[in-house]
């Protein structure tokens, strides 16, 4: 327990947010007083929950350029506003407009742009955005690579399989992108997205297919049939690169190690991690990962801990998902001190635990008043957490019946300038129920909806799920 006891110096005192009641600072923009609080990972200079739409366009139109704006403080912003798509564009168009932030948009701020409009459904505007930034005098056109990314991974993720071979084929091909690695994008964006049959009918469904079919794209369809959890079809493909001469490369094992771990065969994949060694296969800090995991699944966390000292004694240096993976363990069966105990040897190896590493603890520890505890040393250590983090704790506290803890979570994720997404106040929303508080429940129900985020519909509330458009017309129509 000593680490979770002493896991670092004082936390800087943040500010107290109320609903509505900020102060008007009038001698500081509104996008200088972001930037300030940005570069302190404090909290939006505005409330998340009443926001105006033309707010950030106003304040950043009459400010003047920040000396200190960078490419990170930018993605740091967009990261903020990933639930409101019109504040992100227009803080990105200030950020590169010489009156605002005069800072030309870099590969990873434009994509990040492309995201969260494609995660709010606005795919024209993505796909535009994208296009405005297609420069033949530029001459690569790789910059705009992450950016298409994005649209691809988006337009998968909203199962418009049509419409992102469509952007595969037009808008890449417009930008000078439709070659073999946009291609493997659109294959993993599919397979990242379950949509894998049609993956696979993509690059086996012609002959010839429209590139050569590598390694690396054998590699993607292994993780998309891993991901839907299709073993049968995994294991066909594993066997199917073998009769068609296609080579086996160390992604190809970790993956296939991996699967066959998580389909109930952990002793296997450690069948096929010996198997990698005596093949002379070079085994990298991955696959070891992966080797770990497995053998503690199969074998207990002892096991897990030999083998990482055997990684060690090979020379191949353990990383912070290593020991996660052994913490991981340790915290599954119970057995927490020795849990804590090894991350201190995470310090002493030089890695420093993440997000992951409390998501170990908050997911096993059973006493609320310990897993508060870990948050606030957490927040005072300078991990920041996800919003996923906020989620598992508000369910965790709601299942236990403890509605202080739940809104102090709350509150830490408004202070540190987290926008509420729907799975998080489907959480709040459920504890609070749960408890009899309808009218709040109503309160935040009502609050979604202004937000444009979709709330579950719940009998207590009254209410119902709204009928949503089609989307079988397609979206990029007139743009593409």
């Amino acid at each position: 327990m000593e680490w979770a006891s002493s896991l670092g110096p004082e936390r800087l005192p943040l500010p107290s947010l109320h609903r509505g009641k900020w102060e008007v600072v009038t001698s500081i923009s509104a996008c200088e007083m972001l930037l300030f609080l940005v570069r302190r990972r404090l909290a939006l200079p505005f409330s998340t929950l009443h926001p105006p739409a033309a707010t950030a366009a106003a304040a950043a139109s009459t400010s003047p350029p920040h000396s200190s704006l960078d490419a990170a403080a930018v993605l740091e912003t967009l990261s903020l506003y990933t639930n409101d798509w019109r504040r992100a564009l227009d803080f990105f168009h200030w950020s590169a407009s010489p009156a605002g932030g005069n800072l030309p948009p870099t590969a990873a701020t434009l994509a990040r742009a492309v995201d969260i409009l494609g995660k709010h459904f606005e795919f024209p505007l993505a796909t535009s955005l994208l296009l405005s930034h297609h420069d033949p005098a530029r001459g690569d056109p790789a910059f705009l690579r992450p950016a298409l990314r994005a649209l691809l991974n988006r337009l998968a993720a909203a199962n418009l399989v049509d419409d992102a071979v469509r952007a595969f084929e037009s808008t890449a091909a417009s930008i000078g992108l439709r070659d073999e690695a946009s291609f493997h994008l659109l294959i993993d964006a599919l397979c990242d997205n379950r949509r894998v049959d049609e993956a696979d009918h993509l690059c086996f469904g012609k002959d010839p297919p429209p590139f050569p079919l590598s390694t690396k794209t054998h590699n993607l369809l292994l993780r998309g049939w891993a991901k839907t959890r299709a073993w049968a079809r995994l294991r066909q493909l594993w066997f199917d690169m073998d009769n068609r001469g296609v080579a086996k490369d160390l992604h190809s094992y970790s993956i296939y190690m991996d699967a066959l771990a998580k389909s109930g065969k952990p002793w296997k994949a450690f069948k096929i991690f010996k198997e990698m060694k005596q093949k002379g296969v070079p085994i990298d800090v991955v696959a070891y990962n992966t080797a770990i995991h497995a053998v503690g699944l199969a074998q207990g966390v002892d096991s897990a801990v030999r083998l990482h000292r055997q990684m060690v004694d090979a020379g191949c240096k353990p990383n912070t998902a290593t020991f996660n993976a052994i913490v991981k363990l340790f915290c599954k069966e119970g057995r927490f001190k020795e849990g804590y105990a090894f991350v201190q040897q995470m310090h002493r190896a030089g890695c420093e635990p993440n997000v992951l590493t409390y998501h170990c603890f908050f997911q096993y520890l059973s006493r609320p008043q310990e897993v508060l505890g870990l948050f606030e040393k957490m927040l005072e250590r300078g991990c920041q957490p996800r919003m996923d983090t906020y989620v598992m704790l508000i369910k965790r506290f709601g299942r236990w019946g403890f509605l202080r803890p739940v809104f102090i979570v709350w509150k830490a994720m408004e202070e540190h300038g987290l926008s509420p997404d729907a799975f998080a106040y489907n959480a709040l929303i459920d504890a609070l129920l749960q408890k009899g508080m309808v009218d709040l429940a109503r309160k935040y129900d009502e609050e979604m909806l202004e937000k444009g985020l979709s709330p579950k519909p719940r009998k207590e509330l009254g209410t119902k799920l709204l009928e949503a458009e089609s989307d079988s017309d397609n979206v990029l129509n007139g743009v593409l």
